[in-house]
């Protein structure tokens, strides 16, 4: 179960990693105050209407880009003395939520077990092998 976790949350680390490192642009096509078409990485396809010889054109192009984190380098000492606070209470708080009992009680070292009257297996000639 352990592994199984420690597997889950490595994946779910190198997915953010991925995530945060990697640029976003998303292209909007947006035609008489409509979105018309919105593109990923890409530029969105027109409707057609903006290479017709109008006066004023009804469409607009939109782009929204998000940066993505290039220098993953943080160190310790850039984060102020209140998150390292807040940090080092947080991991110290789950890990003691998380501690696992390795030993089972053993409830039956205070009773004596029953007294052996007759030998049973050896009067049914049963024999564990």
């Amino acid at each position: 179960m352990k592994q199984f976790f420690h597997q889950i949350l490595s994946s779910l680390m190198a997915i953010l990693v991925l995530a945060s490192t990697v640029s976003w642009t998303v292209d909007k096509h947006i035609c008489m105050g409509r979105v018309m078409d919105i593109s990923l990485f890409s530029h969105a396809d027109d409707c057609g209407m903006s290479s017709m010889d109008m006066e004023k054109s009804c469409c607009n192009d939109e782009t929204f880009t998000v940066k993505g984190q290039h220098d993953l380098k943080i160190s310790f000492d850039d984060i102020s003395l209140e998150q390292q606070l807040f940090i080092v209470s947080f991991v110290q708080t789950y890990f003691h939520l998380i501690e696992v009992d390795s030993e089972e009680p053993n409830n039956f070292n205070d009773y004596n077990p029953p007294p052996l009257i007759r030998d049973i297996q050896i009067l049914d000639q049963t024999f564990l092998i």
